[in-house]
């Protein structure tokens, strides 16, 4: 029974101990039995231990160094993929990293041994302050969330943050379209703090030239990437001025496409229209179907490339090309009335002038059959007769 109540005893304490000390400091208490499974330890340091201190007294509504200097946001940009660029909406959407830099010296913690930074999932930005960065001309974006959310968050020892992001973003691009299809389009994304100016918040591109990166597999069906610039500047607005950064993408148009669907065939219709100035002027039906035939199908080429654009009032590249075939191929008709109004204006002279010579002609027969051929002098005698011989008054001479 001794030994017995020894053990009993034994268990007793343990228990008060453990709730003991569970109640003093139950997330140090918690950090400690989470560690005890490892699934929190990095040798003899407790990774849950850190992150909850870094959470006691953290108010992440204000930001770093509040009332003092501004904080400095680094940007870097890396660009997957560019999956379209409308000329009908003028926006273009690509798929790219994000990352953002700044320094918390709140999120500092003692350097340990092989635990210089500690890298944590999404949930845990939820907790801490983030800079409202936004891009100015988004037209609409999302969130990568397959399988999980695209996002983590790093802390270095020193209180220095770097959060990475996927985001596909369609932003708007005005273009012109003065010179299309050889047109070249400058697109860009504008990112800027939604509520900090200046006072608060400046960015700048992290790495200088190099801080934005494309892949090389990108790649569209009607354009080809040129290359890409960076620009810092400063905005000033009603609320205040603002940091603003800008990343600008060169694009040139292929011209492929249009070389086999517009400018070869409108080339083939003109000379197919020239077509019937070899055809004789008489074959009418031949000529009509030809002149008619080519004047609709650049009527229909002309409004098929149009319903591809968007409804600009200027004058394009292409709308001269497609303007001066089509006068060509109408002017080919026209040459075909043309022939044939003169035709048959000389054709009515020529009937005019036919039966000028037949009446004649005519007339011609008619003084010969009134007058045959016959030998000198055995012709029809004329007769001629005198009236009364008057009397003449004889006058003498004087002399």
């Amino acid at each position: 029974m001794r030994p017995h109540s020894s053990a009993l005893l034994a268990r007793g304490l343990a228990c008060c101990l453990v709730l003991g000390l569970a109640f003093l400091d139950p997330k140090r208490w918690a950090a400690q039995a989470v560690g005890a499974n490892g699934g929190s330890m990095l040798g003899d340091v407790n990774i849950s231990a850190i992150l909850d201190s870094l959470s006691v007294g953290y108010d992440k509504r204000v930001r770093p160094n509040y009332g003092g200097t501004p904080v400095e946001v680094g940007i870097t940009m890396y660009v997957l993929s560019i999956s379209s660029l409308s000329e009908v909406q003028m926006d273009f959407t690509l798929d790219f990293y994000f990352r953002q830099f700044w320094k918390d010296p709140r999120l500092s913690f003692r350097k340990r041994p092989g635990v210089e930074q500690l890298s944590v999932g999404s949930d845990f930005i939820k907790s801490i302050w983030v800079p409202d960065t936004f891009f100015v001309n988004e037209k609409q974006s999302y969130f990568h969330i397959a399988t999980t959310s695209n996002e983590f968050i790093r802390i270095h020892h020193t209180g220095s943050i770097t959060r990475s992001i996927r985001l596909t973003i369609t932003a708007s691009c005005p273009m012109n379209l003065q010179y299309f299809p050889m047109d070249r389009q400058l697109c860009n994304i504008e990112i800027e703090s939604f509520g900090y100016t200046m006072r608060d918040i400046r960015y700048k591109w992290n790495e200088g030239p190099n801080s934005v990166g494309v892949s090389n597999e990108v790649s569209l069906p009607q354009f080809k990437v040129l290359g890409h610039r960076q620009r810092a500047h400063e905005i000033s607005l009603t609320t205040g001025n603002y940091s603003r950064l800008a990343c600008e993408i060169q694009f040139v148009r292929s011209m492929g496409y249009y070389l086999i669907q517009i400018y070869i065939p409108s080339g083939l219709i003109v000379i197919i229209s020239w077509v019937s100035f070899w055809l004789n002027r008489n074959a009418t039906p031949a000529r009509v179907a030809l002149g008619v035939t080519t004047v609709l199908t650049m009527t229909t080429l002309m409004s098929s490339t149009n319903a591809a654009l968007p409804k600009i009032s200027y004058v394009k590249s292409i709308d001269v090309y497609l303007g001066t075939c089509f006068v060509m191929v109408f002017a080919s008709l026209l040459e075909y009335a043309t022939v044939g109004y003169m035709a048959k204006r000389i054709q009515m002279r020529k009937n005019r002038f036919m039966a000028i010579q037949k009446i004649a002609e005519s007339k011609k027969v008619n003084l010969d059959t009134a007058n045959p051929p016959g030998p000198p002098g055995d012709g029809p005698k004329q007769t001629i007769t005198f009236g009364p011989r008057e009397p003449t008054e004889c006058l003498a001479n004087p002399f």
